[in-house]
């Protein structure tokens, strides 16, 4: 008989602003894997709006999935995104300790600056803490900045210089992570992917910039690799459907109107990837 993958996703809460929980729950259903859902943080918006509520859930964390251990849950994949804390990464890795087995699925998208910019929450001792969490991730999918980060290397835009870009992915590897994926990366008028498989083969995907960036799409982008990893498809597979999803989202929210801060619609795109 058929069964339906599990996926555990460790992100926070925004009720509006089109990211995190809000983004992958979708996404990750259309493609036929079940969300359980941890939640890091409670936000009625995103930060990136000039006003928000905000409720910590970090202490309520380890509670939360006492309960899951206590009734035997098991899961395909766990897919962690946005942590506001050191101590939150710490509670993450109890968590994998907990419910990760060999054939579970480890993706961490490592939410942590853009643009060459830190967090205003990210200091050293969260960096230190999330370089712990790549030993056993099957995927990574840091932006560039992130990924500088994390291999402690000062930052610079590299545009698609697979040799820059390969010896930043090895660093990443010598630190635990399989596959390493280099999301956002500008060159001219294209918008780059740079992947570093597990066979340790690069591979550089590009498209034309659709428009504005806009806030979320690296958890849409996210969960779609999240979704096809416990699908078992090849990396570079899932990152030329990600990556071709999130264009078509981005050049139709343009197209929309949307504000950038708002989100891509990518609610009108879902269809696609349910087939």
């Amino acid at each position: 008989m058929k069964r339906q993958k599990k996926i555990a996703l460790i992100n926070d809460f925004s009720g509006f602003g089109r990211c995190s929980l809000m983004v992958s729950v979708p996404v990750i259903s259309a493609m036929k894997v079940q969300c359980c859902a941890l939640p890091t943080a409670v936000l009625s918006n995103h930060t990136g709006y000039e006003d928000f509520f905000f409720d910590d859930y970090t202490d309520k964390m380890q509670g939360y999935y006492e309960k899951w251990e206590k009734l035997g849950l098991a899961f395909d994949g766990i897919y962690t995104g946005f942590l506001g804390s050191a101590r939150q990464v710490a509670i993450v890795k109890d968590f994998i300790a907990r419910f990760a087995s060999e054939d579970t699925v480890i993706i961490v998208d490592p939410v942590m600056g853009d643009n060459g910019i830190r967090y205003a929450t990210i200091n050293e001792e969260f960096c230190t803490e999330m370089r712990r969490l790549l030993p056993g991730a099957a995927i990574i999918t840091p932006n560039l900045t992130e990924a500088c980060l994390l291999a402690g290397t000062e930052y610079r835009e590299t545009g698609a210089d697979i040799g820059g870009l390969t010896k930043l992915a090895e660093g990443l590897g010598e630190l635990g992570a399989e596959n390493i994926v280099i999301t956002g990366i500008t060159d001219g008028s294209d918008i780059c992917d740079f992947i570093y498989t597990a066979d340790r083969e690069s591979v550089l995907l590009r498209q034309p910039c659709g428009g504005e960036a806009h806030a979320g799409t690296g958890d849409v982008f996210s969960s779609i690799i999240a979704a096809d990893a416990v699908n078992g498809v090849d990396i570079v597979a899932s990152v030329k459907k990600a990556a071709s999803f999130v264009g078509r989202a981005i050049k139709l929210s343009h197209e929309m109107n949307i504000p950038t801060q708002d989100g891509v619609c990518f609610e009108e795109l879902l269809g696609e990837l349910a087939e």
